[in-house]
């Protein structure tokens, strides 16, 4: 744990058992936005988009537990990078990823994936567009262990943080209805 982190804050990060999963500075500032934002639910989500998609970087933390309930694999989008997602964006069209703070709205029925959740952007000129671009938690066929030792990393989306269909099952219930979800870019 670096040593200029909140005590408070660090000793959360410790609790939740993370030290090997996301970096303590990564918490921090997820865990600022959890406090400036007030999500309903008391879930935050953090896609770390500074791992290789090749490996997880989509935690579920419970804070009143303190501890994560699921990690999984996680696309970025396709005009954001190859393996690493590099490049981030708030414009239509843009088929990248988006970065920042976004509210976890409700569950919904997506014609081309199935199962989904509809995302809020909170944070303008950042992701304040996830809404209009459709940015949405959705499940897709290149996400697995299969297309990685194929590929070696994932599919790309059209800048959806995009789970594995069975995954996306799991996790819908989970985070749907007022979870927040931080997308670290670097």
């Amino acid at each position: 744990m670096a040593s200029n982190i909140n005590p408070t804050v660090g000793n959360l990060y410790h609790d939740c058992d993370l030290k090997n999963l996301i970096t303590s500075q990564v918490f921090e500032k997820s865990y600022a936005g959890y406090l400036k934002y007030k999500p309903a639910k008391p879930i935050l989500v953090i896609c770390d988009f500074s791992k290789p998609s090749n490996e997880k970087r989509f935690f579920i933390i419970n804070l009143e537990q303190k501890k994560i309930i699921y990690s999984a694999l996680v696309a970025h989008g396709k005009n954001s990078g190859e393996l690493y997602a590099q490049s981030f964006s708030n414009d239509l069209q843009s088929h990248k990823s988006c970065k920042g703070f976004l509210k976890i709205c409700q569950r919904i029925v997506s014609p081309k994936h199935g199962t989904a959740l509809l995302l809020e952007g909170l944070e303008k000129n950042i992701n304040d567009n996830a809404l209009q671009r459709q940015i949405i938690i959705h499940g897709a066929k290149y996400v697995s262990q299969t297309f990685v030792n194929l590929h070696g990393r994932l599919g790309r989306s059209f800048g959806c943080p995009a789970l594995s269909i069975s995954d996306m099952e799991i996790v819908a219930p989970l985070i749907a209805n007022g979870s927040l979800l931080y997308i670290n870019d670097k």
